[in-house]
């Protein structure tokens, strides 16, 4: 197993586990990130079973349940990042919240364009196994380079996002990102790419910690790192999806 990664990324290199060392044997583990990870996509998908129902029998109250969802999961994920001995609680609270926003904005958008929750869906988890492939056999690896180019396009489509988010309350919105123009479109794709890519950091964080024997808890942040990522690719190939049906 290679080394510990080093990178301009302090989330990803040796000192993110300075003082979260593995006391009485009882360390991070790959497996136990696996059933971490699997344990927050159940919570998510419970939580979004419901408000998908729900949309079914009183659609009045899913705007409601989907802004607790919205705020409540961006409380938690705050939380989770400050204070990530908190991730065993906080990860599973952020991932019920996740769910409840991904389950009321599915069925809306579901309503609007039949069949586009289930094709998102499986464009999320089919890009999320070939970045798995590509990570464990070394395609594509977490060097410097790789992660520094990866945190700065992030940065860009966050400070986008931000810009939008900041007109919308003014009745205006960026018209590329929202447009179904064929550049439109390339940037939806971009923004796909860009949050695959961040799918490499996450396996190596975790890879990371790993070999650093970090405390068993940050299995939970680990997992929680993976998700967030995962949400992110399946909104934003949600909205992809969308582009290319109104077309």
């Amino acid at each position: 197993m290679p080394g510990l990664i080093k990178t301009s990324n302090p989330a990803l290199s040796a000192k993110s586990f300075a003082g979260r060392v593995a006391v009485d044997g009882e360390a991070m583990t790959l497996q136990g990130t696996v059933n971490k990870t699997g344990i927050l996509l159940f919570c998510v998908f419970a939580t979004a079973a419901w408000t998908w129902q729900l949309a079914n029998t009183h659609p009045e109250q899913v705007s409601r349940w989907l802004w607790i969802g919205v705020l409540g999961g961006l409380g938690f994920a705050m939380a989770t990042i400050f204070k990530k001995e908190w991730a065993p609680v906080t990860a599973p609270l952020y991932a019920a919240c996740e769910g409840l926003a991904l389950g009321g904005l599915s069925a809306v958008m579901q309503q609007a364009y039949p069949g586009i929750a289930v094709q998102a869906l499986e464009g999320t988890l089919g890009v999320t196994l070939v970045m798995l492939f590509l990570y464990s056999s070394r395609v594509l690896r977490a060097t410097p380079k790789f992660t520094l180019g990866v945190m700065a396009a992030t940065g860009g489509i966050f400070f986008i996002y931000m810009l939008d988010m900041v007109l919308g309350f003014f009745g205006l919105h960026l018209p590329l990102l929202n447009s179904d123009s064929p550049l439109g479109i390339a940037i939806s794709v971009g923004i796909i790419i860009v949050a695959a890519l961040n799918l490499i950091l996450d396996f190596a964080f975790v890879e990371s910690g790993v070999q650093a024997q970090a405390a068993k808890y940050m299995e939970w942040y680990g997992a929680f790192g993976i998700l967030v990522t995962l949400v992110w690719m399946y909104i934003e190939i949600l909205r992809l999806l969308a582009k290319l049906s109104r077309r």
